[in-house]
């Protein structure tokens, strides 16, 4: 084991692990797509946290994925596909439009405001809010990219599946293997 920043307990259950490690974001998504349709659910997986989770859990030091798959301090993250951050990102480009439109229909809500007026009023204060929506949803987009070339810079993106019992080891040792995953094993806990 490693040496750690923080002295933090970490709890670990006595439920095997398979530990995967992967050179691409699409490999990965593969396998877990598989592993979820093979009847693993989606607490049963996790990533390598995020940079501000290693830091704090790890400190500033230099990591490998290598390094990093057998040990219970390495901070976890749940999977997000990239269909969920797709959809949050028109969530928040679609937010930030609504409200600028719901701004400016608010403003002409008078008996005397015809229906030309509204339109405009919608287009005009939703443009805006879209423009600024946009932004953001890019950001949230490009941070999600950012947190996967990282891991690949340094060694590649991790993935535990828990496994319950031998068959489920078999099963996910094999799908992981089938999507390219390297340094494929079992350690004997979880976190």
């Amino acid at each position: 084991m490693t040496d750690h920043a923080s002295e933090e307990k970490t709890i670990v259950i006595e439920i095997p692990e398979a530990v995967g490690v992967f050179d691409n974001q699409a490999d990965l998504q593969a396998a877990i797509y598989d592993l979820r349709t093979s009847g693993f659910r989606r607490d049963d997986l996790s990533l390598l946290g995020g940079a501000e989770a290693l830091e704090e859990k790890l400190g500033s030091s230099y990591w490998r994925a290598k390094d990093l798959e057998d040990d219970p301090h390495a901070p976890r993250a749940n999977f997000v596909s990239e269909e969920a951050i797709g959809e949050f990102e028109g969530a928040v480009a679609g937010g930030f439009f609504f409200l600028g439109s719901a701004i400016a229909m608010t403003a002409m809500l008078t008996p005397a405001s015809t229906l030309a007026a509204s339109i405009a009023a919608v287009a005009v204060g939703g443009t805006p809010g879209a423009i600024l929506g946009a932004l953001f949803a890019r950001r949230i987009g490009h941070h999600h990219k950012d947190y996967y070339q990282r891991q690949i810079e340094n060694g590649g993106i991790l993935l535990w599946v828990r496994t319950s019992d031998e068959a489920k080891q078999t099963l996910a040792k094999e799908i992981l293997k089938g999507h390219s995953g390297k340094d494929v094993h079992v350690h004997d806990w979880s976190k």
